[in-house]
């Protein structure tokens, strides 16, 4: 049986960093969408979500609190929050349940209070330990806050995961590798590096078009990618995704992994994202895999709860085609690797090729297993390509 998880999506941030192309609005952007109201919104979603899934009586696994920043909500509206799940569907025993946060939108007591309803883990938006990277991505931390916010969280009792960006414009390899041995130092549980990717229609995007700023040379970013998996390595981090390390294989986010591994979620909030995979209804007959995401923006959103609308902006339903598709995409990504009999038969030559390459692993496609090699995980879109 597949796991199930949530997907909360709270679209609040302090500022509204320049890169950024998520559903998130800082203070003034939406007019008459107020954070109460998110929260009333969001745990009327949640009876939606027990009405569309009566009869599937599996608990949540994990939860994850994203955004935008969630802790820009109190934390009694986080727990709140987080009643409303155990309302709904229910906890699993040892559910990993995460916030994402800034490290300036947490206080020792509000960690405690989160710690102490059921919060497992948090996740701090480190990026750099750099301040003029910081300041070109417009993040407003001081870098010495996020030491002080990781001993709170150490204090509280909760698990601690670091996210960092590399290639920012204007970034060095040296001031990447300082922020690496500062994030180490710090000892989380576990880490993501994710290189920046500049989006057209944010604001980065029209600096760089402008030529205000210059896009950071890939191979440089190759070699950013490289450092990290060096350092994280010595240190005792291992890989688990290509975006991904962790201290001990137990400190692995379990929410994202359900993700990759194509489990069933269920996404609250404006623009928050739902699946559920192939599956058998109360009257026998099956039912497609469907994805389905909401509307985007949050009095939209808030309105059509209200109004007792189904919040639901679009889906689809995927077939075995699309399936297998995803499961090469999602799955390739994976240190635990993908069984060689996701792949057809026919791509037999594109494997060895693979090899040759130094992009698969051999001694593990000798065991049925496509694993990345760390070349691999820096072409593995064209790895993805060669086997669909």
């Amino acid at each position: 049986m597949r796991d199930f998880g949530v997907y909360i999506h709270v679209p609040f941030c302090a500022v509204r960093c320049g890169y950024c192309d998520f559903n998130t609005y800082a203070p003034g952007e939406v007019e008459g969408a107020t954070r109460a109201g998110y929260v009333e919104a969001a745990l009327g979603e949640m009876a939606v979500a027990r009405r569309v899934m009566a009869g599937d009586t599996r608990p949540a696994s994990t939860v994850f609190f994203g955004g935008g920043t969630p802790t820009m909500l109190d934390a009694s509206a986080l727990v709140r929050l987080l009643d409303g799940v155990r309302a709904t569907w229910g906890l699993a025993d040892g559910a990993e349940v995460t916030t994402e946060a800034n490290p300036d939108s947490v206080t020792p007591e509000s960690l405690v209070e989160l710690a102490e309803a059921g919060f497992t883990r948090v996740s701090f938006g480190m990026q750099s330990a750099v301040t003029h990277v910081l300041a070109t991505l417009e993040r407003t931390h001081d870098p010495a806050n996020v030491e002080r916010a990781v001993a709170w969280a150490r204090e509280a009792g909760l698990a601690v995961s670091l996210d960092l960006i590399y290639g920012t414009p204007g970034e060095s390899l040296d001031d990447w590798k300082a922020s690496l041995a500062e994030a180490i130092r710090l000892r989380p549980d576990h880490v993501s590096a994710y290189a920046l990717v500049i989006e057209p229609g944010t604001k980065m995007g029209a600096q760089l078009k402008r030529g205000k700023i210059a896009a950071t040379d890939p191979d440089t970013q190759a070699d950013m990618y490289e450092a990290a998996d060096e350092e994280l390595a010595v240190a005792g981090y291992g890989w688990y995704e290509v975006s991904n390390w962790a201290a001990a294989p137990e400190q692995r986010c379990r929410h994202n992994l359900a993700y990759w591994r194509s489990h069933d979620w269920w996404g609250i909030g404006p623009g928050a994202h739902s699946y559920l995979g192939p599956r058998v209804g109360d009257d026998g007959d099956e039912a497609a895999a469907t994805r389905w995401w909401n509307v985007k923006h949050p009095l939209a959103y808030a309105n059509r709860i209200a109004a007792g609308e189904d919040p639901a902006d679009g889906r689809e339903d995927l077939d075995d085609a699309d399936l297998a598709l995803e499961r090469v995409m999602l799955g390739l990504r994976l240190a635990d690797g993908l069984p060689a009999s996701a792949v057809g038969r026919d791509k037999t030559n594109a494997i060895a090729g693979l090899i040759a390459d130094d992009v698969l692993d051999g001694a593990s496609a000798l065991r049925g297993l496509l694993v990345l090699t760390r070349r691999g995980r820096l072409v593995a879109d064209a790895a993805v390509r060669a086997l669909t």
